[in-house]
């Protein structure tokens, strides 16, 4: 497996369309729930053992090989905000056209043409995983950095937070990282025993509540 490839697919200049997304740090800071740094590292804590968790598991299994229809299927069924699977997928179609460029592979053209709208974002990161060499690890791994990073990327735009102390808040949350990371792995590896219900599906209730509530807003600054 090369890391050169995992460091390629986790950049964030990767052109995934990830940098249209706050993964719900706009909705957390206008309501008052990320302030600062501590609030911050809070909010990212949060996301990392819930939707994170999901989708790190969601990739894991797509790079192991796992039907990936029915990972869509398993993807809807554990995201009840139609915002967010509109987001999602929107993520999705973007990721998908990058990967398709950067590591041409029959499964993803298969998937591509059976979502061509889009199909959830981790199960395309982790066929494009798939595609580019690497394994289940490196795929829970590299969703479950953007989800933590994407918001405080964000984060240092909408408050002007001290780009340092952001980058600070993800390099403390390292050690909770690699927990999640495990974890969503063991499940992903359950899926051919046990069926798509081995995967987990941590709630993030308020997350759905503020996607709904930030798609109504008529300006915005990011997507979700």
């Amino acid at each position: 497996m090369s890391r050169a490839a995992l460091l390629v697919l986790a950049d964030g200049r990767f052109p995934a369309g990830g940098h249209a997304h706050s993964g719900g740090a706009e909705a957390a800071v206008k309501a008052g729930r990320i302030t600062g740094a501590p609030s911050l590292a809070d909010f990212c804590r949060g996301r990392l053992h819930t939707a994170g968790l999901v989708s790190a598991a969601l990739a894991a299994a797509a790079a192991l090989g796992v039907d990936p229809l029915e990972l869509d299927t398993a993807a809807d069924a554990r995201t009840p905000s139609p915002a967010l699977r509109g987001a999602a997928r929107r993520l999705g179609r973007q990721l998908m056209r990058a990967a398709r460029a950067t590591w041409p592979s029959a499964e993803l053209d298969a998937l591509a043409r059976e979502f061509p709208k889009g199909a959830h974002q981790p199960v395309v990161l982790g066929l494009a995983a798939r595609a580019a060499g690497l394994g289940p690890d490196d795929a829970a791994y590299c969703s479950l950095y953007e989800g933590v990073s994407g918001p405080a990327t964000a984060t240092v735009r909408l408050l002007s937070l001290d780009p340092f102390d952001a980058t600070a808040v993800l390099a403390r949350l390292a050690p909770e990282l690699d927990l999640v990371a495990g974890q969503a792995v063991d499940a992903a590896r359950r899926v051919p025993a046990e069926g798509v219900g081995a995967l987990p599906a941590a709630s993030a209730p308020l997350l759905e509540i503020s996607a709904e509530v930030h798609a109504g807003w008529p300006v915005r600054l990011f997507a979700s």
